[in-house]
């Protein structure tokens, strides 16, 4: 700290500023080539990570570096005997910058698209500068102590502003090493995840990060001063309370770790729930969402995936059947019209050669006969109205050029001639 401003000053006009001015410059400089080495060293060019970022001064990595070199050079200056003015600056201003880029970098990696993260931030930001001022200034002792004098008891212990405010910085500083540690992990499992394992290692990452944000709930409360046999009351609280008032919260936080421990729905499936078709796209605790071919998404609550029947279209094979049907004419050649369809579904890439389509002579219509043309495809994630649209456009041109007559519907009256006699043919007494 500065213990004395006018010290200070005349200390910053003192030639030896060059000096520290110019070992800042080369730490600087050092900083930033070990930082961009071990960056293309490593191939870190993904831009969510915590300790490279985007660039090569924008994440955590190289502030901490140029604070370790700076306190390096900080020492050698000092057993040289040169005066430190520029230093006793520098080193309060990169442990605020090391707080604030791990703490903003962590929330961002944490909870990418959360809108009350920025106010986190600039929260954070601001209390580390605050107390670099104070630290430079030499006011945090004196802050410190007159915090302390304020006392409040709370049952069988006291606390203070200043033990208040240090269980606060202690209790987020454990949780934001929480979150890190589980964002690191759960970036590790799902890296190459797909299918079932995906869920199961999802499932595993929920776990994890609730844990470790348990643990440091914990060790928090504790550098507060509060006496952990008191949440004995607060557990039979809520379990009371989870009991009675929060049974379907709770429901569905069971039924979402039940549903990615035991794969019965996985992410990338396409299920079918209550008239509801589409893809899961994300398994949460609490729900799960589904999107379906034309872009609509639903949020399903994990409890309705258990208990209510559940169609899932790709469980144990990926593929899925569609089929059309088509009526001709009673007097077309049923083994060409055979061959025609089942050509005209094989036209489409994304009909499935094996097993390959069908063609049954399904019924004997009104109007002609009705043949079904089943075939299988591997993605029904890309949507099925375009490919019947296509189907049906292959046959329609097919059957056209093979002069095949697809009829429509035609009613004819036969009327039955009768006798010269029948007093129904006569013309009614007094009609003219």
């Amino acid at each position: 700290m500065i213990k004395d401003l006018g010290q200070w000053m005349e200390a910053f006009l003192a030639p030896t500023v060059l000096i520290e001015l110019g070992s800042l410059a080369v730490c600087v400089l050092l900083a930033w080539l070990l930082v961009s080495g071990l960056r293309r060293g490593l191939g870190q060019a993904d831009g969510r990570s915590i300790f490279f970022g985007r660039r090569v001064v924008d994440g955590a990595l190289f502030p901490l570096a140029l604070l370790g070199l700076g306190y390096v050079a900080r020492t050698l200056l000092i057993a040289q005997g040169v005066g430190l003015a520029v230093f006793k600056v520098a080193i309060p201003v990169l442990v605020s910058l090391v707080a604030i880029r791990i703490g903003v970098k962590v929330l961002q990696v944490a909870f990418p698209q959360s809108a009350w993260v920025r106010p986190i931030e600039r929260t954070i930001s601001w209390i580390a500068w605050l107390g670099m001022v104070l630290w430079v200034t030499g006011l945090l002792p004196l802050v410190l102590q007159e915090l302390d004098e304020i006392r409040w008891k709370v049952g069988g212990s006291t606390l203070s502003v200043r033990t208040m405010i240090e269980g606060a910085l202690t209790a987020g500083a454990v949780l934001l090493a929480a979150l890190w540690i589980s964002s690191a992990i759960e970036a590790r499992l799902l890296r190459s995840a797909t299918g079932g394992e995906l869920s199961l290692r999802k499932a595993v990452a929920n776990a994890m990060r609730a844990g470790l944000m348990f643990v440091g709930l914990i060790v928090g409360m504790s550098a507060v001063g509060i006496d952990l046999t008191a949440l004995s009351v607060l557990g039979g609280a809520v379990g009371v309370g989870i009991g009675f008032g929060l049974q379907k919260l709770a429901a569905n936080y069971v039924s979402g770790f039940v549903i990615l421990a035991e794969r019965s729905m996985r992410i990338g499936d396409n299920v079918r729930i209550d008239n509801f078709e589409g893809r899961i796209t994300d398994i949460n605790a609490r729900y799960t969402v589904i999107r379906s071919p034309a872009g609509r998404e639903s949020i399903v609550p994990n409890e309705m995936l258990i208990t209510s029947r559940v169609e899932n279209l790709s469980l144990a094979d990926p593929r899925v059947w569609l089929s059309t049907v088509v009526s001709v004419s009673y007097d077309s050649d049923v083994d060409l019209v055979t061959r025609l369809l089942s050509e005209a579904a094989l036209a489409s890439p994304r009909v499935l050669r094996d097993p390959a389509p069908g063609v049954a002579l399904s019924a004997f219509g009104a109007d002609g006969l009705e043949f079904t043309v089943g075939f299988w495809i591997a993605d029904p994630e890309n949507g099925t109205l375009g490919l019947r649209s296509d189907i049906n456009r292959a046959i329609l041109a097919a059957l056209r050029a093979h002069g095949v007559e697809i009829p429509y519907p035609q009613r004819v009256l036969h009327m039955a001639p009768r006798p010269a006699g029948d007093p129904h043919t006569a013309p009614l007494e007094g009609a003219r």
